[in-house]
């Protein structure tokens, strides 16, 4: 996938939209992967600053899990209120590619926010889900990447550690995953990367499968848990094992509930995403298009990583994700 386009560099390219006279007519609907998780609350916070400061309206409208088959319905039915533009983390990259189709016909411009469908690859006439205007997220690879780096100096560079995982085709997730192996494979010879585990999002599953690695690997020395739920689990699984001294878990997100496990020591550190810059940009991208204006078809948002060192920092709390 191409490198993205850096925040700074879409507020050089959206100069010319922030002077544009405001359209307090101009509504534009944000569908996150799912309400209730925090990184999309966050996310939403950023989006309304933007909306505020542009003067327009942002609607939040979106399913209660991270599911294509519940996210569908709801994006059919923003379709069908006709918003300006969409902004849409979507839950699946293939399977949402027909649905947001439809918006697309309808003229109702499409910008992909934390995830994308097909391969991300935007209006570049390929790919049957080229048709978004933008794709507004962190380097997922690069985020992998980090966090292997982090995993291997916490553990002195050898051992057996595994990725805990949702389920392959939900875009993020996956590279960050391969962002992870890709490091260890380049750099770190000594540190066997195990097969990884799919927990379908359940917290439950997936501290019932460290407990499953953990038998049939005892020297088992750490678990990265690509998304919330699966750093959430994988740590309660090393927690139930009494292990939490001797295997390092390295979380993808930074909610509440991570910090306060990096904060008793059962999370070791945590890669914090920066959603409300995501939903910020995403606003103003959606905004620029809607007025005549270019946008980069990748845009890129940073990171901060959390760990014990500095998660009573004050300048950290602003990078911890909303509830």
């Amino acid at each position: 996938m191409r490198n993205l386009v850096t925040s700074c560099a879409l507020v050089a390219a959206l100069a010319g939209a922030s002077v544009a006279q405001a359209q307090d007519d101009i509504t534009i609907t944000l569908v996150p992967g799912l309400t209730t998780d925090a990184f999309y609350i966050t996310m939403n916070r950023g989006a309304q600053a933007a909306a505020d400061a542009l003067g327009i309206t942002v609607d939040f409208q979106g399913a209660e899990e991270f599911d294509p088959v519940l996210q569908t319905p709801v994006l059919d039915a923003v379709i069908a209120r006709g918003p300006d533009a969409i902004l849409i983390a979507p839950t699946d990259s293939t399977q949402m590619i027909e649905p947001l189709r439809r918006a697309h016909e309808n003229g109702i411009p499409i910008i992909t926010v934390d995830t994308f469908i097909d391969d991300g690859q935007y209006q570049d006439g390929a790919g049957d889900g080229d048709f978004p205007m933008s794709y507004i997220a962190s380097d997922n690879v690069g985020g992998g990447r980090m966090a292997a780096r982090f995993m291997a100096d916490a553990i002195g560079g050898e051992g057996k550690v595994y990725v805990s995982n949702v389920r392959p085709g939900i875009s993020t997730t996956d590279q960050r995953e391969e962002g992870f192996k890709a490091e260890m494979a380049a750099n770190y010879p000594d540190i066997e990367v195990l097969d990884t585990q799919y927990n379908e999002n359940d917290a439950s599953l997936a501290a019932s499968q460290f407990q499953a690695v953990m038998a049939r690997n005892p020297d088992i020395k750490g678990v990265f848990g690509a998304n919330l739920f699966s750093a959430l689990g994988a740590g309660n699984g090393v927690d139930s094992a009494n292990m939490a001294d001797d295997v390092t878990v390295i979380a993808f997100d930074a909610p509440k509930s991570i910090v306060d496990n990096i904060s008793s020591g059962l999370v070791d550190a945590a890669i914090a995403q920066h959603p409300a810059e995501i939903g910020y940009f995403g606003v103003m991208a959606a905004y620029a298009v809607l007025t005549g204006q270019s946008v980069p078809v990748s845009i890129g948002t940073g990171f901060t990583v959390i760990n014990a060192d500095n998660v009573g920092d004050e300048n950290i709390a602003k990078f911890i994700y909303s509830e």
